[in-house]
């Protein structure tokens, strides 16, 4: 689908942000990604898919292992689950950590099957946006880190 990574970053005009800054950036990128698709397709469920995708995001890992087991059956042999596992594994959190996260997308597929062209959409108006204020980003990002840089000034007598 995309990826969110340093080329995403030099395509919006940010590849030359600190390296400190390049991680903020890309997570503060999701995050608002994240939160606009949800918003968008909240608006098209109804009460009762609005609740059941609660359950997920909120992370019922029980909710989200029997929506799996009765709509899925085998879904931990799948290769994107056993994936998004390992990735979770890599970073250092547990693997059901992501039961419910990997339930959602399921259900969203079943439930909204253009989920993703709202995802495409939702990031390239994002993307708009940043690149019409990525030079003022880079610069507040450079002074700031010039400031940490700068010895601590002695009191003077």
């Amino acid at each position: 689908m995309f990826k969110l990574d340093d080329n995403l970053l030099k395509e919006l005009g940010l590849g030359s942000l600190p390296p400190s800054e390049k991680n903020k950036m890309l997570a503060h990128i999701y995050e608002t990604l994240e939160m606009r698709v949800g918003m968008t397709l909240a608006e098209k469920m109804t009460s009762e898919q609005l609740d059941e995708f609660e359950r997920f995001i909120d992370g019922n890992l029980d909710y989200a292992k029997g929506y799996l087991n009765v709509n899925m059956p085998g879904w931990e042999q799948l290769p994107d689950y056993q994936s998004q596992r390992s990735g979770a594994e890599q970073q250092g959190r547990p693997g059901d950590s992501i039961i419910p996260e990997f339930a959602a997308l399921k259900w969203l597929e079943k439930n909204f099957p253009d989920y993703k062209g709202v995802v495409a959409d939702e990031l390239e108006k994002l993307k708009n946006e940043i690149k019409s204020v990525a030079p003022q980003i880079v610069s507040a990002a450079q002074q700031q880190e010039s400031l940490q840089q700068q010895p601590p000034q002695s009191p003077s007598a």
